[in-house]
């Protein structure tokens, strides 16, 4: 078999490449292991319930997935997070706590909220008010999210804000996360105001008087309306004719002349151009006779299991109506749980009135070993849970697990200078190309703008203009 270009992974970074190829008129072939398209996105109906098993939505801030969304006509589609509603609970010492308003991540910007939660301690009150007095910095060097909170703010805001709020992004641990990959924008604030407080006090004074801002202020999410499972089918609608789809798993990749052949079970594929759209595990696998030391570097992220437990209950199981988006459990108070979110409250056109749904998160670097246990051993380890946090006193009327071996990359420490020598490494071999959650983004709107970036290389690559 030949093709242009074969891309390897059917997730949304290989869609989106295949999409934006299909575009600028080159067809493509597309390969996935797995019997669906589109990753970790899958979305379920039951019981008049729109289930996420993976993301549920995306930040409105990065506008790659609204402009593929319009592309795709589907914007009517589009609903915002209800954020007059959104409240964040963490678990501490057996009650639910709520964060404190004005927090941006771990960063206070009011002062009342901060000295009167009950999620802090005083010490740790007054280290975060002295903040304000940092000085300005540069650190050469990366350094982990734990060891750059710590020098602001404390070791309890890592151990209370920055580490569940992460864990639930990213399955990780701040002690391992790299603060410039994760949290560029705090890296910025601080070399420019030295303390994170003053420097976002600053931007929101800068946003405040611009009144353009202020008009167009969107939701902090978004997504569609009956699920994310909307933007796949209708991805693939679009390449119907465009793009081939084989359901294959690629075995191994090797130089053929000026391209590529990659191996299938049933043969050889061979292509001038290649975009390998898979977890960086397995494109260190594929990329091993391309380049030893590309593979070593893809082989080297680090990836966090995860599980997304869905739950539905009548309004009645709950003493009392779940306010808020949903809680937090930090590590120093985990057993199983690391998040939930309460599905009604956060977005609307999700749940039928008098159905209660419950998406709660489990796994992570800590836990991955719980992909391993029963369907029935897990929801009954998580209904215990939300019987002493939430007061639950029923099962479930329905219940869907989905579990993601290795599916979230890890940006640790040194993150900036891999992700460097990776795309220099990928620069040097003609009609090659990467994409996916392992480089400089993990959110659905980076993938899309990787696979778009991809096939826009590929595009000048075929047809020089």
């Amino acid at each position: 078999m030949e093709a242009p270009v074969a891309i390897v992974g059917g997730g949304i970074s290989g869609l989106s490449t295949a999409y934006y190829l299909a575009q600028a008129g080159i067809p493509s072939t597309l390969l996935e292991a797995r019997p669906r398209l589109g990753g970790v996105i899958q979305t379920q109906h039951v019981e008049g319930c729109v289930i996420e098993g993976g993301p549920d939505s995306f930040l409105s801030i990065k506008p790659a997935a609204m402009d593929l969304i319009r592309e795709l006509g589907l914007a009517g589609e589009v609903i915002g997070s209800n954020d007059h509603l959104r409240v964040t609970y963490v678990w501490k010492g057996g009650r639910l706590v709520r964060l404190p308003d004005g927090l941006q991540l771990m960063v206070p910007t009011k002062l009342v909220p901060l000295l009167t939660t009950r999620l802090l301690s005083w010490p740790t009150k007054l280290r975060m008010a002295m903040e304000l007095f940092h000085p300005p910095g540069h650190h050469p060097e990366d350094q982990s999210v734990a060891d750059f909170v710590t020098s602001h703010y404390g070791a309890e805001a890592v151990d209370y804000l920055a580490e569940p709020l992460l864990s639930g992004i990213y399955g990780g641990s701040p002690t391992a996360l790299s603060i410039t990959s994760v949290l560029p924008r705090f890296v910025e604030l601080e070399a420019r105001y030295g303390s994170l407080t003053k420097g976002v006090l600053a931007e929101m004074k800068a946003n405040k008087g611009n009144a353009q801002t202020q008009a167009n202020r969107l939701p902090l999410f978004r997504t569609l309306k009956n699920g994310l499972g909307q933007m796949v089918s209708a991805l693939a609608a679009r390449l119907e004719g465009r793009a081939t789809v084989l359901h294959r798993r690629a075995e191994a990749v090797e130089r053929d002349g000026g391209g590529f052949r990659i191996r299938l079970e049933d043969g050889w594929l061979e292509c001038a151009q290649l975009v390998l759209a898979c977890e960086a595990h397995n494109a260190a696998t594929l990329a091993g006779k391309l380049d030893g030391r590309l593979a070593d570097l893809l082989g080297s992220v680090p990836y966090s299991s995860s599980m997304t437990v869905a739950l539905g209950f009548p309004n009645s199981a709950f003493p009392k109506p779940l306010d808020g988006f949903g809680f937090l459990v930090p590590k120093r108070e985990r057993r199983r749980l690391v998040a939930c979110t309460w599905v009604g409250t956060k977005f609307s056109h999700r749940v039928p009135s008098g159905t209660t749904l419950l998406r709660c998160f489990l796994g992570g670097m800590d836990d991955g070993g719980i992909l391993s246990e029963s369907d029935d051993a897990i929801v009954a380890a998580v209904v215990n849970e939300l019987h002493g946090i939430a007061g639950l006193r029923a099962a479930p009327a329905f219940s869907r697990i989905f579990r993601w071996p290795r599916s979230m990359a890890q940006y640790t420490v040194g993150h900036p200078a891999r992700v460097a020598e990776i795309e220099a490494r990928t620069a040097a071999i003609p009609g090659f190309q990467l994409a996916g959650n392992a480089y400089t983004g993990i959110g659905i709107p980076d993938c899309i703008r990787m696979g778009k970036q991809a096939a826009e290389s590929i595009s000048k690559a075929l047809c020089p203009v």
